[in-house]
């Protein structure tokens, strides 16, 4: 297997190691358990749990709402990159400034939390843009598992150093859990901005307009673009077709990501088994995703989805019958295996199918789904449950999702977008 040269690849899979720390420790770990036992202390579980959702629905609507208008800004102007460095600076500064928020003042740190959020949900569309451009001739799919592989190996590693951080203060000279846990959000920051600096030095802008347009008139043509998207997916119908089998599956995959510590709990597992799971599934994610990206390039990446999908499959029946912790660790071994897979194939399939002079504008698209997803499977399990009062069958439920994703995803038309990918990369 040969891994691209490029500087700017490495350059561009950089971000995604820096920005993937605060979604591993900061969004799935510390800032749950902080929030409710430091800065909401004191308040009914039920409440607090409340208080938490609304952060991310909240996060998640706004980033849905904007991104396509913000692509079709960054398309029209110019700045992807701009705005790229721009969100992964601001998001570190609301690190920062959580790291001084004291006990009980909830509102501040939730306040920061969900600005931090959009900005990390708003790099994302603006880095997912950039693949068609830093990606070398055939590379696509290598080029977006080397992003996934950085994100998963960086966000592991810093998680590592999270977890000993708040196990064993002493270690680092710290006095307690609180310390620690404080001290890892400054380093988030540090960690965030220091791994986007190749980005910026390495990574030309992509699309540069042939004259400079200023940033008030991006936004007028941005959203005036914006108006003639909605006719161009529909247009593109490989497009349209695939973004719809997306939200179906990407659903289900967002629904097992966001239940699992739950799931776990509800059934009885630790938190110590619960976390360390997730650094399984951190790790194995890092030669998985390589892994896939090579698979993508041997059978194509429509198969190797369907290949990550049956597994999620597998992976529901097994979760509704699994008795013993050691059950857990194969469920996040598996999921380790095929959660980057079926995202970053999903992305170079997609960046295969856009017009490469639209990227922004239709990634904005891509990563709006991507927020409204894990709307239905939630929903699914919470009736499932309620109705028969069973955690084990709800899980069941999720796999129409896949199912349902993979038989629209088998409705994309292969020859176009074949033809298509021809024509990106003849662009390139």
């Amino acid at each position: 297997m040969q891994l691209p040269k490029s500087r700017k690849v490495w350059g561009w899979a950089s971000y995604y190691w820096g920005n993937h720390a605060y979604a591993t420790s900061v969004i799935t770990v510390f800032f749950p358990i902080f929030f409710q036992k430091y800065w909401d202390h004191g308040t009914a579980l039920t409440l607090n749990t409340f208080r938490l959702g609304l952060a991310n629905s909240i996060a998640s609507l706004v980033v849905a709402l904007s991104a396509p208008v913000l692509g079709a800004i960054a398309d029209s102007g110019g700045h992807k990159k701009r705005f790229l460095i721009t969100t992964a600076f601001l998001g570190s500064l609301m690190m920062l400034a959580l790291h001084f928020v004291g006990m009980g003042q909830w509102q501040w740190a939730w306040l920061l939390f969900v600005t931090a959020s959009v900005c990390y949900w708003w790099g994302n569309v603006f880095g997912d843009s950039m693949l068609v451009s830093v990606a070398e001739p055939g590379k696509l799919d290598m080029t977006s598992a080397i992003g996934y592989f950085a994100g998963y190996l960086g966000g592991g590693l810093f998680l590592v150093l999270g977890v000993a951080m708040s196990l064993k203060p002493q270690w680092f000279g710290l006095t307690d859990a609180i310390a620690a846990v404080r001290m890892i959000l400054i380093l988030t920051a540090v960690w965030w901005v220091m791994f986007s600096l190749p980005l910026l030095l390495w990574v030309p802008e992509p699309h540069k307009p042939v004259q400079k347009t200023s940033l008030g008139k991006s936004v007028s043509a941005g959203f005036r673009q914006l108006a003639e998207t909605f006719r161009h997916v529909r247009a593109y119908k490989p497009v349209f077709m695939f973004l719809i089998a997306y939200w179906v599956y990407i659903d289900g995959v967002n629904t097992v990501i966001q239940m699992a510590v739950d799931y776990g709990k509800a059934i009885g597992f630790s938190t110590t088994v619960l976390i360390l799971a997730v650094l399984m599934v951190q790790f194995i994610g890092v030669p998985a995703a390589i892994l896939f990206g090579r698979l993508g390039e041997r059978i194509g990446p429509k198969i190797a989805i369907f290949i990550g999908l049956a597994t999620y499959v597998v992976v529901s029946v097994f979760a509704a019958f699994m008795q013993y912790s050691w059950e857990f660790f194969v469920l996040a071994g598996l999921v380790g295996l095929v959660q980057g897979g079926v995202q970053l194939l999903s992305r170079s399939y997609y960046a295969r199918l856009v017009p490469h002079e639209r990227a922004g504008e239709f990634f904005g698209f891509y990563n709006m789904l991507g927020e409204f997803a894990a709307i239905i499977g939630p929903f699914m399990i919470g009736f499932v449950s309620y109705m028969t009062g069973s955690p084990r069958l709800s899980i069941l439920s999720v796999i129409l999702l896949f199912v349902v994703g993979a038989v629209l995803l088998a409705r994309v038309d292969t020859h176009q977008q074949d033809m298509a990918g021809q024509a990106a990369r003849a662009r390139n």
